[in-house]
């Protein structure tokens, strides 16, 4: 089961999007959470030391037009690191 819990996206120029990406790559470089925040909805993201990145770049063409894009994932479990659960076995 999949529960999307933030979601974005809007026509920005490149250095918005340069500055954000440079933002969130400051956070994970202190090993500080990420807070992705639009309008009145947010969440604040404490990212693993130890996560999987994907970078996906992909062509879609439609008749005549083609557009790129690139998409970068990090992806950890909720359970990994210092946040996991003590357990008692």
């Amino acid at each position: 089961m999949e529960e999307q819990l933030f979601s974005f996206e809007r026509d920005t120029d490149r250095a918005t999007i340069a500055q954000l990406l440079h933002d969130v790559a400051d956070n994970l470089a202190a090993g500080e959470p990420v807070q992705l925040a639009s309008g009145e909805e947010s969440i604040t993201l404490d990212v693993s030391s130890q996560a999987e990145l994907e970078v996906q770049v992909e062509r879609e063409i439609e008749g005549e037009e083609t557009e790129l894009s690139v998409e970068f994932e990090i992806e950890w479990d909720e359970t990994d690191g210092e946040d996991a659960p003590l357990s008692v076995e």
